[in-house]
């Protein structure tokens, strides 16, 4: 059992690695697996070339790597040369890059919505597209998406729209990749705790805690460590399907 979670001479790109944010919980529990990592960063090189060197040893190695995930010319080539740099090939691709702006939707602009629908679920079919194309051998691709692509919230009508479509996009992706043995999945988590959250979202915090039957905030550890599993060998059957990570408040 041990060995089907070890992850040792595979190569794993995580996205969206910001400071504070999923990414680094994510990528740490691939790198503790033993796979090798690349960062992808949009704006946060110092931090993520600090993580890349943290998370670095002699038995595994991560490298930060610089790209707009919404521009199709920039996600082809940092694929391309994390493929040449890293691989050759490409095992494992979390699309966890995203954004989740509190806004409420009579005040949203055009711009607002395109923003969030973009960076949401136009970078992760790009992404998902130009990692299929380095995985030669299969692999597995994890969309992070949130329990707020299944339930709705209020002033979140982009982002919950946006992770209904990334839920969507993965089983389309599932089916259509099948045939070449890459599995496409989802994690949807609940509300993750970083710092800062409860003084930037007191309310939100508070509506959280009342309602979680698990008596606490979700940890990035607990998105990475599910999405090591399906990662591995013990989830190779499988395929097109979601895994809420919330402690239990969607049983509710």
């Amino acid at each position: 059992m041990a060995l089907s979670l070890d992850l040792t001479n595979t190569l794993a790109v995580v996205t969206g690695i910001s400071e504070g944010g999923l990414g680094a919980g994510i990528a740490a529990r691939f790198s503790a697996a033993g796979a090798n990592v690349a960062l992808l960063y949009r704006s946060a090189q110092d931090y993520a070339e600090a993580l890349a060197a943290e998370l670095s040893s002699p038995e595994s190695t991560a490298r930060a790597f610089g790209c707009d995930l919404t521009s199709e010319i920039e996600v082809a080539a940092v694929f391309s040369r994390i493929n040449e740099e890293m691989g050759p090939g490409i095992d494992h691709l979390v699309n966890n890059a995203g954004v989740q702006p509190v806004q409420a939707l009579a005040e949203m602009t055009l711009t607002d919505w395109q923003s969030v629908i973009t960076t949401n679920t136009t970078a992760t079919f790009l992404c998902t597209r130009e990692a299929a194309r380095h995985m030669e051998g299969g692999g597995s691709i994890v969309h992070i998406a949130s329990i707020e692509g299944h339930a709705a919230a209020p002033d979140h009508a982009h982002y919950c729209a946006s992770k209904a479509a990334v839920l969507m996009h993965a089983r389309s992706a599932a089916i259509e990749y099948a045939d070449r043995r890459i599995r496409v999945n989802t994690v949807s988590p609940g509300l993750i705790d970083r710092d800062g959250l409860d003084q930037a979202w007191p309310e939100g915090v508070a509506r959280w805690m009342a309602a979680a039957p698990a008596g606490r905030l979700g940890t990035s550890s607990d998105v990475g460590n599910v999405c090591v599993l399906l990662a591995s060998p013990l989830a190779a059957f499988v395929n097109g399907e979601d895994v809420k990570v919330d402690g239990g408040v969607s049983a509710l």
